[in-house]
C-alpha cells in the first residue's frame, strides 16, 4: 500500500497508509498506547486509536481525517474564534475525566519521567494548534500522543492556554493574528470556563511559569547533545522562554475570574 509522508510533528518519519498512521516507535510508545486503548474503552472520540505494529516496528495508528494548521500564518479567523477556544477547553476536560480512572499496568515509561501516582491522571501536554484537527469548524481531536503523561489538570491547561489564547509574547501573538493583547484576559477565562475550572486560577500562572522552564531547558539540553530536531527548535526554546516572563509579569487581577 501507498505511503504518503505527513508533514510536522515532533518525531519525523510519520507517514499515512490507508485509514492509518506508521510512525517510528520511541521509549514510551507502548505506554502511551495503553492509555490510548483505555480511551477507546471509554467511548472517548477525541484521539486516535492505538492498533499495535506494523512489520517493520512502526506503531500503527487510526487517521484522524480533517483540517490541520500546518504553517498557515496567520491563523485561519476561525481557529482564533471564541468558539475554537471552548472546544479546546471542553476537550481538555473530556480527557481529564477520562484518564482519572487509568492505572498503568507492568513497568510504564512515559516521554516527561513523571511516575504515575494516586491523584494524577493522564495529560496530553502537547493540546496546542499545531497537533489539533478540525471538521467543518468542529474539533475532531488530536494527535502526537508521544507526551502523554502522568499529571496535574494544571500541567496541560498550562501549556494550551499559552498557545491558545495565547499567553506568547505580544510578536508572536501578532504573528498569528492577534492584535489586541487586552483580550487575552478574557480568552483565558473563556478557556478555563469552557473547562469548567473553579480552582484559583493563579494555579495555572504558576503552572505556565513551571512548564516554560522545563521545556526550555530539555531543548537546550537536548541541542546541546547535538540532537538535529532540537537544534531547529532553539528559537522556539528563547520565544518561551521570554514569553514565560511576560507570563511571570501579569498582575494578579489577570488571574481573577470576571464577574458574571
Amino acid at each position: 500500500m501507498t505511503e504518503q509522508r505527513l508533514p510536522g510533528g515532533r518525531s519525523f518519519g510519520a507517514v499515512r497508509v490507508g485509514d492509518e498512521v506508521r510512525r517510528p516507535v520511541q521509549p514510551w510508545t507502548a505506554t502511551v498506547h495503553t492509555v490510548l486503548r483505555q480511551l477507546e474503552e471509554v467511548g472517548f472520540d477525541g484521539a486516535p486509536r492505538a492498533r499495535g505494529f506494523d512489520d517493520q516496528g512502526r506503531e500503527r495508528l487510526t487517521f484522524l481525517p480533517g483540517q490541520t494548521l500546518g504553517e498557515t500564518m496567520p491563523w485561519p479567523e476561525w481557529l482564533r474564534s471564541d468558539d475554537a477556544l471552548r472546544q479546546v477547553g471542553a476537550w481538555l476536560r473530556r480527557l481529564h475525566d477520562a484518564t482519572e480512572a487509568y492505572r498503568p499496568a507492568g513497568d510504564p515509561v512515559w516521554f516527561t519521567g513523571r511516575p504515575w501516582q494516586p491523584g494524577l491522571l493522564i495529560a496530553h501536554l502537547d493540546a496546542s494548534p499545531w497537533n489539533a484537527v478540525w471538521a467543518d469548524g468542529a474539533l475532531v481531536g488530536f494527535v502526537d500522543w508521544d507526551t502523554a503523561s502522568p499529571s496535574r489538570r494544571e500541567d496541560d491547561l498550562a501549556f494550551s492556554a499559552l498557545t491558545w489564547v495565547p499567553l506568547l509574547t505580544a510578536e508572536l501573538a501578532e504573528q498569528v493574528g492577534f492584535g489586541d493583547p487586552a483580550d487575552r484576559h478574557r480568552r483565558f477565562h473563556l478557556l478555563l470556563d469552557a473547562y469548567g475550572y473553579t480552582a484559583d486560577r493563579t494555579a495555572i500562572r504558576d503552572a505556565i511559569i513551571g512548564r516554560v522552564g522545563r521545556n526550555v531547558a530539555m531543548i537546550r539540553q537536548l541541542a546541546g547533545a547535538g540532537e538535529p530536531t532540537f537544534q531547529r527548535m532553539l528559537p522556539w526554546a528563547a520565544d518561551l522562554e521570554r514569553s514565560g516572563a511576560e507570563v511571570a509579569e501579569l498582575p494578579s487581577p489577570f488571574w481573577r475570574r470576571p464577574a458574571s
